[in-house]
């Protein structure tokens, strides 16, 4: 969001006019869309428990882990939604908003990952959330977690914060090579 913000207002090109590294942009747009997430999961928490009697703190630390690989994969998300956009230009990204539920379904959101069709499930072993989302529903049930799931839930949300850290770093390398990046400060797109 914070990307898409300097670019609505029309201020993207002007904070490459500082001597900001695009590493550092990146980084500055991670940790304040992790702050804002963070201020809005404790609300959601206080409020689930306040209105519905649903406490998560029952469950205890055994949710950070959990945590952690939806927080490290929707980085990767939006890491590679802001390189799209900044690819081919801010009218794109209606591409962006609707990924989030069509990858929900593969990653075992609504029901066990047990119910999809064989070739959904394949798909869903490549998304972080499906070792998220099946570990968490072990432990509401009673049951526990597999870790060796956990961390390979773990390890493919570090890997595609990397990959998509490098994909945002070639789509502007692209984007400043080509003058595309010039769109960003136009009144008018075409």
């Amino acid at each position: 969001m914070t990307f898409f913000e300097d670019v609505w207002s029309r201020n993207f090109l002007n904070m490459f006019a500082t001597p900001l590294s695009i590493s550092e942009y990146v980084g500055g747009l991670v940790l304040s869309s992790t702050a804002t997430s963070l201020v809005g999961l404790a609300v959601m928490l206080v409020l689930s428990t306040a209105f519905f009697g649903l406490s998560f703190f029952a469950y205890g630390l055994i949710l950070v882990p959990f945590l952690l690989v939806l927080f490290l994969f929707g980085i990767a998300f939006g890491i590679v939604g802001s390189a799209l956009v900044l690819r081919f230009g801010p009218a794109s990204e209606w591409f962006v908003w609707p990924i989030p539920a069509i990858l929900s379904p593969f990653a075992g959101v609504f029901y066990p990952l047990s119910t999809l069709p064989w070739w959904m499930r394949l798909i869903s072993r490549i998304l972080p959330p499906s070792y998220v989302f099946e570990g968490m529903r072990a432990i509401v049930s009673g049951g526990t977690a597999s870790g060796t799931a956990l961390l390979w839930g773990l390890g493919l949300a570090v890997l595609y914060v990397l990959l998509a850290s490098w994909f945002f770093t070639r789509m502007y390398r692209h984007a400043v090579r080509t003058g595309l990046i010039a769109r960003y400060s136009a009144e008018t797109v075409n």
